[in-house]
């Protein structure tokens, strides 16, 4: 029985600085736990194998706290923002000292936003150090529902078999990627990109509050365009404002990656525009493990509008270049991109503007509508284009409003669990390769965008070889007249004769296929055309005199639209296995038979004469 005093979220009180958990570092009730090992009630000593060790102290990790309910179940405790203890929905942890075989129930009882991607059947992931890829928990196994335990609070469930005493086991609601992934993935990228020379740059913009890098990537040259008053154009793209959405490195990575890339779009596109990127916007949240927060507790998509130097120094330097952009007489920014992962929505898809201007609302709509021929798991359903006065805070409408009327702003979403395939309701579950997909797609879609505005003048006629070359047929022609040589065909094969009888065809024309009597087959398309043209036109005109003037067969039935042909006499011809001899072979045959059929016709003919004869001499 529950009491009408309890307070729901009682058991979160460790987040209120009433209490530390016993193994959290220490941080107010903010830590996450540190080797926190689930010993029975009335047990002492050294931990046996199945008394579970939960960890989270380390990059990325979020666990604050753990409650053992019994020997198979376990309550978990997201640890909130730092500073902001509202946001609990990220969560990142590990487990070891697991027995073969065991059994457990995971619940975590706190997360803050009810209406999710769970009721859409998303699972968490898990892997272990045998088995380092990712893997999506079976939906069978997992449960997302109302607890009368917890007054009537959505609980996250799952249930687990670990199957190696040795592994260490780690659960995540998305694919990882923290800060000290992406420093080490840059100098690789430097590295690979080092063919580029100077249309390649990696620079700090900026710090953080803990002194953590901000890069900014620059892939393209800086340089005005040559011989030409058109200005260099400009695409801007940030990734990480909210540090739980780690998809959007992921999409930014696989962006990243064919843009330096030998790839003929990406070559076109570095040719005629510059990107530059920012993978990690908010570094600090990253490294702690956060949802949606700084180490401050601000949320960086929240404050645009308000951004300072010492509060937000990360969005205050994005602030200053993108305005210095703007104003430059020789670039042209055209694109302000933020990448998102949506914790509640399926695919991929773009939040834009809405303008006064119908010109510009016009061109605005286009990158999105050139994304959803793209991308197969762009969800135009999901896409939606506002001026909503709450979101006045977020990149796409603060800059907006900032920047000049030729700068497209959006928000670039994509799920943090699946997409679903056109006309299906299946979600087919993203994978870390699939995200850097999107990625891809991006460039793609910004090919499309520059190649459809004219700003890049790419035809694909430009790329075939203007120099005239021989046909075939000319070069045997004349490599048989050097050496001498007869004229032959340009096949091995030869084509078979064939005798046709009874064959009904329906054929709407005037005239019948037999008056078509010019061969082209060793003359031009255009001049056996014109000779049945001319043909067919004496035959319309002189239908009288057609069998004394141009020796048509005087058996020739009246056109109708009904043509009576004959049949092949030989059927089935495979001319893979007959060869010359066989071919001449078959033309003897059928000439021996036609000559019998009409010797026969002959016979019967004067057969038919002499029993007339006979009959009128009897009467």
């Amino acid at each position: 029985m529950i009491n009408t005093g309890y307070d729901p979220l009682q058991h979160t009180s460790v987040y209120y600085g009433k209490e530390d958990s016993d193994d959290s570092d220490g941080e107010g009730g903010l830590g996450n736990v540190n080797r926190q090992i689930m010993r029975p009630p009335g047990h002492s000593g050294k931990a046996k194998r199945g008394h579970l060790c939960f960890d989270a102290s380390f990059e990325c990790g979020n666990l604050g706290r753990v409650d053992l309910i019994n020997e198979f179940e376990y309550d978990l405790f997201i640890r909130p923002d730092t500073c902001s203890p509202r946001l609990r929905f990220w969560f990142n942890f590990t487990v070891d000292n697991v027995k073969l075989d065991q059994r457990v129930i995971f619940n975590i009882v706190n997360i803050s936003k009810e209406r999710n991607l769970f009721m859409e059947k998303m699972t968490p992931i898990v892997k272990s150090s045998s088995r380092p890829k990712w893997q999506r928990i079976p939906k069978k196994h997992v449960y997302y529902h109302k607890s009368t335990v917890h007054q009537g609070h959505y609980i996250f469930s799952f249930s687990f078999g670990f199957d190696k005493e040795e592994d260490i086991f780690q659960f995540a609601l998305a694919p990882p990627y923290s800060y000290s992934k992406l420093q080490a993935f840059l100098p690789v990228l430097d590295k690979k990109a080092s063919h580029l020379k100077e249309s390649f740059s990696r620079e700090l913009l900026a710090n953080s509050v803990q002194s953590r890098r901000v890069d900014l990537i620059t892939i393209g040259s800086l340089d005005p365009a040559p011989k030409s008053k058109a200005k260099r154009r400009i695409v801007f793209i940030m990734a990480r404002i909210h540090p739980g959405e780690t998809p959007a490195s992921f999409v930014c990575q696989g962006l990243l990656e064919l843009l330096i890339s030998s790839n003929s779009i990406a070559s076109i596109l570095r040719d005629n525009v510059t990107f530059k990127v920012i993978p990690m916007l908010n570094p600090d949240g990253v490294f702690l493990g956060n949802y949606r927060s700084t180490v401050m507790g601000t949320d960086l998509n929240r404050s645009w509008h308000v951004a300072n130097q010492w509060l937000h120094p990360t969005s205050k330097a994005v602030i200053d270049i993108l305005t210095i952009l703007d104003k430059s007489k020789d670039f042209q920014l055209d694109f302000v991109i933020d990448i998102h992962a949506h914790s509640s929505l399926t695919g991929c898809f773009v939040y834009g503007n809405t303008y006064g201007d119908v010109y510009r609302y016009e061109r605005h709509i286009l990158f999105p509508k050139l994304l959803a021929t793209t991308a197969d798991d762009y969800a135009a359903g999901n896409t939606m284009f506002n001026s909503d006065a709450t979101k006045a805070g977020t990149a796409r409408r603060y800059l907006c409003s900032l920047l000049s009327d030729k700068v497209n702003c959006y928000s670039f979403e994509i799920s943090i669990y699946g997409y679903k395939l056109k006309g299906s309701d299946t979600i087919i579950p993203y994978t870390e390769e699939s995200y850097m997909r999107c990625g891809r797609n991006l460039v793609r879609t910004f090919f499309e965008y520059y190649t459809n505005t004219g700003a890049i003048a790419f035809h694909i006629t430009a790329e075939v070889s203007s120099k005239r070359t021989r046909s075939r047929t000319a070069q045997i022609r004349r490599r048989n007249q050097k050496h001498g040589r007869n004229r032959t065909p340009l096949t091995g094969r030869i084509q078979a004769q064939l005798h046709f009888t009874n064959l009904n065809i329906n054929y709407d024309s005037e005239t019948s296929l037999e008056d078509c009597t010019y061969s082209y087959r060793y003359t031009s398309p255009r001049k056996a055309f014109d000779k049945i043209s001319e043909q067919y036109s004496l035959r319309k005109s002189a239908k009288s005199n057609i069998e004394q003037k141009h020796n048509f067969r005087s058996d020739s039935p009246i056109p109708t639209t009904y043509v009576v042909l004959p049949e092949p006499s030989l059927t089935v011809i495979d001319f893979n296995v007959m060869s010359r001899d066989d071919i001449d072979k078959v033309s003897k045959v059928n000439k021996i038979q036609k000559k019998s059929s009409q010797k026969f016709d002959f016979l019967q003919h004067i057969h038919q004469i002499i029993h007339t004869l006979s009959s009128s001499s009897l009467r």
